[in-house]
């Protein structure tokens, strides 16, 4: 293979598991005939995760300790930032992913994909996480228009050009095939074995679903619409402002035929339509001047360095 491999693991209470899911990854690691490292980023736990990351440190497991409880995004952004591989793998610390896994994700990067996700064939989850999670991948896959069944599984292998693009924060962890698609990068899933959870409970709770829905309307703005804001502001308020220049319209046909409507509520939604209207289309006009004027700055910036 010749490249350096870097599995990121992010974890959080997650102790007991280290103890064993490390020493099991390094086991399949060495079997790859190149050289690699292992990065714990410890997001903040309570549980004796730093005591016992002291004794597996070594000169290829590394560790990383967060101040306090940032989130899987915010953890796997600073790994990201610290790792060296050329190819890197990120993997759960729960015992879940299979190590045994890694080799077959790193053949579909030497076949040419820039991105490969652990696509977990039987889940060893709840019923109801199960069947969330099927919901959420459908609708993901539907909105971005990126094809995809397991969007969130915490099993991926990425090339290091791929990772240096990709910018996450609040849960947008859930959505790196979406953002790595969007950058004009290659990417793939393959069937994986998925274990039951080797000790302790899951972190994330029903908001997690909730929470999910709301990012995904954060990547669609982003990966749609942040080029062409008028279009996404513009057309609400196009919109908007049909319904309420019917509804005026009508209450001007009303007047007209001697009707009395300075009290009908019709009136008062009709004027606070077109309002609305005129406010959405301004702000997508500006939304438009903005990123233009980003524009010139980059190409300004590019043309001084050219002369340079």
């Amino acid at each position: 293979m010749g490249c350096h491999v870097s599995v990121l693991m992010p974890a959080y209470n997650e102790a007991e598991n280290l103890l064993e899911v490390i020493p099991a990854t390094a086991a399949v690691l060495d079997g790859l005939g190149t050289s690699w490292e292992i990065l714990v980023v410890d997001d903040g736990s309570t549980d004796g995760t730093r005591g016992v990351m002291e004794g597996l440190r070594s000169d290829t497991v590394r560790y990383i300790r967060l101040r306090r409880n940032a989130g899987k995004s915010a953890a796997l952004s600073m790994g990201l930032d610290h790792v060296d591989g050329d190819l890197i793998v990120l993997m759960d610390a729960d015992g879940q992913d299979d190590p045994a896994a890694i080799p077959k994700l790193l053949a579909e990067l030497d076949g040419g994909i820039d991105l490969v996700t652990g696509r977990r064939a039987t889940r060893h989850d709840r019923f109801i996480k199960r069947n969330t999670s099927k919901i959420y991948n459908g609708v993901t896959a539907k909105v971005t228009g990126v094809p995809g069944r397991d969007f969130n599984s915490g099993l991926k292998a990425m090339r290091r050009e791929l990772a240096d693009t990709l910018e996450m924060y609040g849960e947008l962890h859930r959505y790196i095939p979406v953002l790595a698609v969007w950058n004009g990068f290659r990417i793939g899933e393959v069937d994986v074995e998925h274990h039951e959870r080797l000790h302790g409970t899951s972190k994330f709770g029903r908001a997690r679903f909730w929470r999910g829905f709301l990012d995904l309307v954060t990547v669609k703005f982003l990966t749609t619409y942040t080029a062409r804001p008028f279009h996404l502001f513009g057309g609400i308020g196009f919109g908007i402002g049909f319904l309420g220049t019917l509804m005026l319209a009508w209450m001007g046909i009303s007047k007209a035929l001697g009707h009395a409507i300075g009290t009908r509520p019709a009136l008062q939604l009709g004027v606070l339509l077109v309002v609305v209207a005129v406010q959405m289309v301004s702000l997508g006009l500006l939304g438009e001047l903005m990123v233009n004027l980003r524009r010139r700055s980059s190409l300004d910036a590019t043309a001084d360095g050219d002369l340079r």
